[in-house]
């Protein structure tokens, strides 16, 4: 690879950087001390214990026991499904959003904020960051509140320090108390045992699942048989407490009954009952009559409830009487509120990117499966308990009816203990995994250093914990747990993660419409329309289930974004719309110059060099067209020429040169600017362009070319020198450059191409050989192309290795593309690589010193030969055996191709004869260079491997090699990648800028 040692000695083995790439794993960089110990191996989680159980452990949680029965009583069979299907359907739409966020490159540890903050820069990350953290530590107050519930309501009343937990100011006192001691201790637990959270969890799940599956078989075994009975008095359901004596259910106007004494007065004298009393009825009904029994039709409609009247009903009711009570106004958007955080949690498998082995695989089959899984127990919950349980029992939310019982703990076979303590111990395990995850979440927030206030709480301590951000956590979540009442707790957190899921929604719809070039999700099933719909939905569900409360998330959102913004914002009014114009134009362009792109936001601004021809017309415009199908009308593009001469006398050419420029823009829907510029000298004034074309920060990274044709028949030696000088000058300027050779071949935009796109990477460059082919197939003229990867193994290099990595490199970097490695032995040099080594230094002496002495082309000499009757039959070159030299000295090189004659020989009356006698004698004295027979040979047999390979390809690709540090080696070089490119219809010859264009991260 002799043409490209000066690439691989500054840039390295393609292999080399391949084996660095695909042994990449995320995570956290180890310091020193820890490289030197023993590494211990990361986990390398599969989907389903990696992505899909998480998941669903954090979506099942305490609301599915504990509300999942009233929302459907209270709403009815149908709202209450499309409670339901909408929150599934808010989660699956941003599951699919992150999802392709998330296979957008490899996600180190640090999970959601990660991507999110990533996908939608600083200050959209920060304001997201919050709010998640918010959203995760007020869930972790609702968890404990929950499991308080379920222990002092459902598993045993006598645990109450406050008396009657039917009482509702009671139950609340007993939830604060029990709370502040549960969240004490799972704090102390997170501090020191984060190994036992792990442990927890596997438990934690087990209960969910176990859970869930004896709710489903005792929705199936239910029949009025085993079913709890539930006393009514006319439609009014009861509580069990004013009918029960001495444990057993007594449902009768009976005076012993404790219930008559309620509706009574004056027993046993003058005895006077309420007229209610008096006209209905008491009887009892099985509480969960089966699916057969037909109570769904009966629980279709919706009873919303006012709080203060009876459950179901609009009457007053009196909770003393035994009529069990609505303590809250219950409405569609109330419900949906209160429902919503029972379906987050989506994004607890790629919290676990770190500990993936595949987390671009996993991330989105395991997410998207639990969303499935989820949705499809919710929903049929949600039917199946309308069509087993009575309605009044629904919504009976605290369960007064059955003894202070949980409905689906009723429900349940064998026993109702399966589910109190299954939902207890998952709702803990919840509680701990909340506390887990917020505080290392508002660490890694801090970490980043957006929000400056947070900067605290990125220290941790000498185990790695973030023990000021768990205090922090813990103070918030106390707030949460004071509150104590879980239907207000609940729509907090559904406004911090609807804010969330709609800001992951945005960042993928925008990310799809602007087209970053690094945006390549591997996932594929998305759609920014869907992205689109996400979002509207999360802000509409955010006003619907609490205007108020969306006001705030928003202003608290708002707030963060400009803490984050402030000290770079500017604001500038001026006259009028244009002044406001211009402020807004040069606001943009100080931004923009603030600092180099990142990596991620790459994208080629391209500066088009033309060459105009004597009409002042671009004597190739399909090279704007290439720029147009390059840039897919995204960034910038500059269309400029030079013209040759003084500019007060060639303005005027100038500005009409540029009309003609401006028409091929505008015919080619270029979105770019034309400018054509007078110069004295072709290549001072190309430098200038290159130099200074542009405004601030908007200014061109990529310059395009054409290849100088008819070099080889030019006296004049400009032809090759204006292309070469172009070539170091942008790379002097550190800017990528595109040489297209054959663009007469290129196609227009109108076309559509059907075959492949061939990339022969032979150095690396930054990567601009991913990137290009990947901005190519984003236009429709070459969407139909497939990419496939060349690379050249070396006799060193394991071939299938390097091919394993390349594979692993194009999964990384999400690019479709199939992959070859080429093996180029160093083969001997053939006799055929010494003769055109030979006649390229024997032409380039002979045009050397025929240009010194201003003859044009070895033809004249023949010519005039014949003209003056002289033989000059010895002009033509005769190959001899070449014989090889041993040495590759480069001065012995100069010394032996020296000039024979100087620059005024014309004028000191040399004739033609004796000048092509001296020329002749010296082109048959040379020998070839080794140097240039090694780089010879290196063009000689890729071009043979290209052509045998890329034959049919409808474009090839290719690394430019490095132009000659001398100007001895220039007319070589050009000789050179004439024969690199020999028989190839449409080339494209890439050198880097030296910096990363691509990158496999998210």
């Amino acid at each position: 690879m002799a043409l490209y040692e000066d690439d691989i000695h500054h840039q390295g083995k393609i292999s080399a950087l391949l084996n660095r790439l695909a042994n990449y794993h995320a995570g956290v960089e180890p310091n020193t001390s820890e490289k030197k110990g023993k590494v211990q191996a990361k986990a390398r989680l599969g989907t389903l214990l990696g992505v899909f159980l998480p998941c669903v452990q954090n979506i099942f949680g305490v609301l599915l026991f504990i509300r999942m029965s009233w929302i459907v009583g209270m709403a009815g069979a149908l709202e209450g499904f499309f409670i339901v299907f909408i929150c599934c359907c808010c989660t699956m739409l941003t599951a699919i959003s992150m999802s392709a966020i998330a296979t957008n490159g490899v996600v180190p540890a640090g999970g959601s904020y990660f991507m999110i903050s990533r996908a939608l820069g600083p200050e959209f990350g920060g304001a997201v960051g919050v709010l998640f953290y918010l959203g995760t530590t007020v869930a972790s107050s609702m968890y404990i509140i929950g499991a308080i519930e379920i222990l002092v309501t459902y598993m045993n009343r006598d645990f109450s320090i406050f008396g009657d937990v039917g009482v509702l100011s009671n139950a609340l006192n007993n939830y604060r108390v029990y709370g502040t001691a549960v969240l004490l201790l799972l704090g102390i637990v997170v501090f020191i045992g984060v190994a036992f959270v792990s442990k927890f969890a596997a438990l934690s799940l087990a209960c969910v699942i176990v859970s869930i599956l004896c709710i489903y078989i005792g929705i199936f075994a239910a029949h009025p048989g085993n079913s709890p009975l539930i006393c009514y008095l006319g439609d009014r359901l009861l509580s069990a407490s004013l009918v029960t004596v001495d444990g057993v259910m007594m449902c009768m106007k009976n005076e012993t009954v404790p219930v008559f004494h309620k509706y009574c007065t004056g027993w046993p004298n003058e005895t006077t009952c309420d007229p209610y009393f008096e006209s209905n009825n008491m009887y009892t009904k099985p509480g969960i009559p089966g699916l057969a029994s037909g109570v769904f039709h009966a629980n279709v409609p919706n009873r919303y409830t006012q709080a203060g009247d009876i459950i179901g009903s609009r009457v007053v009711g009196n909770t003393a009487r035994g009529e069990i009570v609505s303590d809250v106004t219950t409405s569609f958007v109330v419900l949906l509120a209160i429902y919503f955080p029972s379906v987050t949690g989506i994004m607890a498998g790629s919290n676990r990117s770190g500990d993936l082995e595949d987390a671009q695989r996993s991330i989105p089959i395991g997410t998207i499966s639990a969303v499935v899984t989820t949705s499809i127990v919710y929903m049929s919950c949600a039917l199946f308990l309308a069509g087993t349980v009575e309605g009044d029992l629904l919504r009976d939310k605290l369960g007064v009816s059955i003894e202070g019982g949980l409905v689906v703990a009723f429900l349940a076979w064998p026993t109702r203990w399966v589910i109190l303590i299954g939902s207890f111990l998952s709702t803990i395990g919840a509680g701990l995994q909340s506390l887990t995850g917020a505080p290392r979440l508002l660490q890694a927030i801090a970490m980043d250093g957006t929000i400056p206030i947070l900067k605290v709480f990125s220290v941790t301590t000498k185990r790695g914990e973030p023990f000021r951000a768990l205090l922090l956590t813990l103070a918030i979540s106390e707030i949460g747990i004071l509150v104590a009442n879980l239907d207000l707790v609940a729509p907090v957190i559904t406004m911090f993660f609807l804010m969330c899921y709609g800001f992951v929604n945005m960042a993928c719809a925008l990310q799809t419409l602007v087209r970053t070039p690094s945006w390549r999700p591997r996932f594929r099933f998305y759609h920014w329309t869907l992205s689109l719909i996400g979002m509207a939905l999360c802000v509409c569900l955010m006003f619907i289930s609490s205007w108020y409360y969306a006001l705030v998330a928003i202003a608290l959102a708002v707030c963060i974004y400009k803490y984050i913004e402030y000290k770079g914002a500017e604001k500038e009014w001026g006259d009028g719309i244009r002044g406001l114009a211009m402020s807004a134009a040069r606001y943009s362009l100080l931004r923009v110059q603030q600092g180099p792109p990142h990596t991620k936001n790459w994208r080629p601004q391209l500066l088009v060099l033309f060459k105009l021809d004597e009409n002042l017309q671009p004597k190739y415009p399909k090279m704007v067209e290439f720029a147009t199908q390059l840039k897919a009308g995204k960034g910038l593009t500059l269309v400029t020429s030079v013209l040759e001469g003084k500019f007060k006398e060639r303005f005027a050419d100038a500005q009409a040169a540029k009309q003609n420029l401006q028409k091929v823009i505008d015919s080619t829907d270029v979105k770019g600017f034309p400018d054509v510029i007078v110069s004295e000298n072709i290549t001072i004034g190309l430098c200038h362009l290159v130099q200074n074309s542009g405004l601030g920060g908007l200014r061109h990274n990529t310059v395009v070319v054409g290849w100088p044709y008819g070099w080889r028949h030019n006296t004049d030696e400009r032809s090759y020198k204006v292309f070469i000088e172009t070539v170091n000058n942008i790379g002097a300027g550190q800017m990528a450059l595109l040489v297209i050779k054959g663009a007469s071949n290129f196609p227009s935009s109108m076309e559509r191409l059907k075959g492949t796109i061939d990339i022969w990477w032979i150095v690396h460059d930054g990567g601009l050989l991913m990137l290009l082919p990947f901005l190519l197939q984003q236009h429709k003229t070459w969407r139909n192309c497939k990419l496939r990867i060349f690379t050249v193994a070396q006799l060193e290099d394991n071939t299938i290795q390097m091919k394993a990595d390349l594979q692993k490199f194009m999964y990384q970097l999400r690019i479709q593309a199939d992959v070859e490695v080429v093996e180029m032995a160093d083969s001997d040099i053939t006799a055929y690589t010494y003769e055109r080594t030979l006649m390229m230094e024997q032409r380039t002496e002979m045009l050397k010193n025929m240009r010194v002495g201003n003859v044009s082309l070895p033809q004249t000499i023949v010519d005039k030969s014949h003209e003056t009757g002289a033989a000059l039959n010895d002009v033509k070159i005769k190959l001899d055996t070449v014989v090889e030299e041993s040495t590759t000295d480069e001065e012995k090189f100069s010394e032996r191709n020296q000039y024979t004659f100087s620059p005024n020989i014309r004028s000191q009356g040399v004739s033609v004869e004796k000048m092509a006698s001296s020329i002749n004698k010296n082109v048959l004295e040379i020998k070839p260079d080794q140097k240039n027979v090694r780089r010879m040979h290196t063009a000689v047999r890729l071009n043979e491997v290209i052509i045998q390979k890329s034959h049919e390809a409808k474009l090839v690709i290719l690394n430019l090699p490095a132009p000659p540090k001398h100007e001895a080696g220039e007319l070589n070089y050009m000789e050179f990648l004439e024969v690199l490119t020999e028989g190839l219809e449409k080339v494209l010859m890439v050198r880097g800028s030296g910096s990363e264009v691509i990158t496999i991260y998210s």
